[in-house]
């Protein structure tokens, strides 16, 4: 058996696995651990490499970057940003027809850039968002899906916690592909907002409208939101470490880790000035943050293990050099891959999606040659777009059936309403994911515009 017969064997192998409910972590390493054995013949290796992998992975300064943005993530879901969100939101919008829904995508919108998690901003928005749709009379695919579809949000509008696992596997910039997925989140949200207003005009009954809030008041609700905007301004520039500010004579004040840990204080300090961050809220905010930091660091430390057999098989550099035979075109090469990065999302989470498939796909796009609208792109420059647009084909796997988390933690708030309309409600989001995808693939500038105007 060949190399690449034996990893394609094993990689199956482990998918059926996952797919019996196997933990992705305990599939990866075992998976690793035992093709490595097989591999070199006896278990010695795979045995010392297990003490020298744990140390080589989590010595990366990098990856403290995750427990730091967990922890802000889980001060600003128990602080009542959501509310004020909304509500300045909800002030700004609710006039107009589907107006909730729009201001659900804009709280969303908002919550994700100090939050970093998918599953959190659904949660948190949905409990703020969902009753007041429903009280509205608003229909129930409308309320659920637009509160799904604008969770996801919280993935894609840095700080990201993929976007930092991606940087590290791929050995790039964090710094930049936060940058870069700034135009991409901002185009989801008002993709989102779009959907809703084509959704209520071609369903009429679905929404209604609110009345006219005053400007007065709308500026009052809008100064409430004035602590998310700073702590993104700390944790934004808190990346800008990264910048070349030297002809301008500006240093920057603290380093991307530093720029979370500033967050993740700022956004605790509200929460306990302002009281919705109790003692007790605080303890299990801290214990949140362990056990989800346990469970990602495990899935990392399991992939690289799971890469260390590819690596020994040369599986990512046979699939390189039969593709770059085979004479297929880099997009259609790149599609490809996006429409598996969808099929994977009806049956597993974001973070295991670009765990197993970044140390198999990235090293093919490396290899490949895109020119698009005359213009090729620079290795960096196509790994940070091919790091978008996989973030992005993620995102929508968060919101497709059977199994798109996002769906079920909002349905969840409402069990009296029929999965089969969430899913329905959801389909208008989903359709606006995949042009956004499409308009993406097709001028990366979208992606590397801000990146070329920070970083030259």
């Amino acid at each position: 058996m060949t190399g690449l017969e034996l990893a394609l064997l094993a990689f199956a192998l482990m998918l059926v696995a996952i797919f019996l409910r196997v933990p992705i972590g305990v599939a990866m390493a075992v998976t690793g651990f035992v093709g490595t054995w097989i591999v070199l013949g006896r278990p010695s290796p795979a045995l010392s490499q297990l003490k020298s992998l744990t140390y080589d992975t989590f010595k990366d300064y990098n990856l403290s970057i995750v427990p730091l943005f967990l922890l802000m993530g889980q001060f600003a879901t128990k602080s009542g940003m959501s509310s004020a969100l909304f509500q300045a939101a909800s002030d700004w919008l609710g006039h107009r027809k589907g107006g909730i829904a729009m201001a659900s995508v804009g709280a969303c919108a908002g919550f994700g850039a100090i939050c970093g998690s998918s599953l959190a901003t659904a949660s948190t928005m949905g409990q703020v968002a969902l009753p007041e749709m429903r009280k509205r009379g608003y229909s129930d695919s409308l309320s659920t899906g637009v509160l799904a579809a604008g969770g996801t949000l919280g993935i894609l509008i840095p700080p990201s916690i993929i976007l930092v696992i991606y940087a590290i596997l791929a050995e790039q910039n964090i710094v930049k592909m936060f940058v870069a997925a700034i135009v991409p989140g901002l185009l989801a949200a008002l993709g989102y907002i779009l959907a809703v207003a084509v959704y209520v005009r071609v369903r009429p009954d679905a929404a209604t409208t609110a009345e006219r809030v005053p400007y007065s008041l709308r500026m009052r609700t809008l100064a409430r939101i004035w602590p998310v905007v700073v702590i993104f301004g700390l944790v934004m520039g808190g990346i800008a470490a990264d910048w070349d500010w030297s002809q301008a004579g500006v240093q920057a004040l603290f380093t991307p880790t530093e720029g979370a840990a500033v967050g993740a204080v700022a956004t605790g300090l509200y929460g306990m000035f302002t009281g919705g961050l109790t003692w007790k809220g605080f303890l299990e905010s801290v214990l949140a943050t362990a056990q989800a930091t346990a469970m990602i660091f495990f899935i990392v430390w399991a992939a690289k293990l799971f890469n260390g057999f590819l690596a020994l098989t040369r599986a990512p550099d046979l699939l390189v050099t039969w593709i770059e035979a085979s004479g297929y075109a880099p997009l259609m090469v790149l599609a490809i891959m996006l429409v598996a990065y969808l099929l994977f999302g009806c049956v597993m989470d974001s973070l295991s999606m670009i765990l197993l498939t970044i140390p198999i796909f990235f090293p093919i796009i490396m290899s490949l040659d895109f020119v698009i609208l005359g213009h090729a792109l620079t290795p960096e420059e196509a790994a940070i777009w091919f790091g978008i647009l996989a973030l992005i084909v993620v995102e929508v796997g968060l919101i497709t059936p059977p199994v798109g988390m996002n769906l079920f933690i909002i349905n969840s708030m409402a069990r009296d309403i029929p999965m089969v309309r969430t899913y329905a409600g959801v389909a208008p989001f989903v359709a606006s994911d995949l042009i956004r995808v499409v308009i993406l693939v097709m001028f990366p500038g979208i992606t590397l515009w801000l990146v070329g105007v920070l970083f030259g």
